[in-house]
């Protein structure tokens, strides 16, 4: 297969955090997370970057980002778009929020060709989880065997709210089995919890999640297209305004119904990001003593 290239969903309004959180500067040059997450990439071994975002975004994220790491990596866009929808169906009046997350995986069907790594933009996920994935990628034979890099639950939490996490169990091969989205998690009585119908019910802290961090082939696209219009058909009359069609939840259906495995892989490192705007002073001094550390240089290109 041909060499993995690296997606990052970058298309988000970022209601919770209060503004473009995709491009808001961390490090001590205003690097944002992103540009981290390119550059461990690139020490991995991607040498292709391509961004998924709004198509009005463009000039942002050159101005922020891409002007800077273009002499170092191949970058593309492609546009997750509100219109963007199955044929025979309309976009409901007064929608403007993005259709999640397979939404914004198939805007980039006519740009990946690749075996491809995709992350959030506002994840920072470690340096060892971009060389498990690329190793993964690079060695794939078959187009229907794609991966997750999994996260223990309490090293995803925010001290400042609460987190939806795709809770996740795998089989005895290591294979993902069964993916469910839980929302409203927290850190709580020194554990972790989720609220439903108003009770918290406990979460073992070391509950498999993922944080989006899959690896897949372009066969990906194939089984998500119908997806959209099943979601079309039945939650957006529902819910017309934030009904979301989310990755998670469209891989376990393509796991239960046979079209694909997905390897668990694990990472020695942590997860931070910064959902609101509260966990942004934690994320700057993280990074800060990383570059402190020697773990970046304290200019990245």
């Amino acid at each position: 297969m041909n060499k993995p290239v690296l997606v990052i969903l970058a298309a988000g309004m970022g209601s919770r955090y209060g503004g473009m959180k995709q491009i808001d500067g961390v490090g001590s040059h205003n690097e944002p997370i992103i540009e981290f997450s390119i550059y461990d990439a690139k020490e991995a071994g991607f040498d292709k970057v391509v961004l998924i975002i709004r198509r009005e975004h463009e000039q942002m994220f050159r101005e922020a980002l891409t002007n800077k790491i273009e002499p170092s990596m191949e970058v593309a866009f492609a546009y997750q778009d509100l219109l963007d929808i199955p044929e025979g169906y309309e976009v409901p009046e007064g929608r403007v929020k993005p259709w999640g997350t397979t939404h914004a995986l198939l805007a980039c069907r006519d740009v990946v060709k690749e075996p491809f790594a995709i992350i959030n933009a506002d994840d920072f996920y470690g340096k060892d989880a971009y060389k498990v994935i690329y190793n993964y990628l690079a060695g794939l034979e078959d187009e229907n065997a794609f991966a997750m890099v999994g996260y223990e639950c309490k090293n995803t939490l925010t001290d400042n709210g609460t987190v939806t996490r795709a809770v996740c169990q795998k089989d005895e091969n290591g294979n993902l089995c069964d993916i469910v989205e839980v929302s409203n998690i927290a850190r709580k009585d020194g554990g972790a919890a989720y609220e439903k119908d108003g009770e918290w019910i406990p979460l073992p802290e070391d509950t498999l999640v993922s944080m989006n961090f899959w690896g897949f082939t372009p066969k990906i696209f194939e089984y998500a297209a119908p997806m959209m219009g099943e979601f079309f058909e039945k939650d957006v009359p529902a819910n017309p305004l934030k009904s979301e069609c989310l990755l998670p939840n469209s891989v376990d259906e393509m796991i239960k119904s046979g079209k694909c495995t997905v390897k668990v892989l694990s990472s020695r490192d942590s997860w931070f990001g910064v959902t609101y705007k509260e966990d942004k002073p934690k994320v700057v001094a993280n990074i800060q003593k990383m570059k402190d550390d020697g773990v970046y240089p304290d200019v990245l290109w």
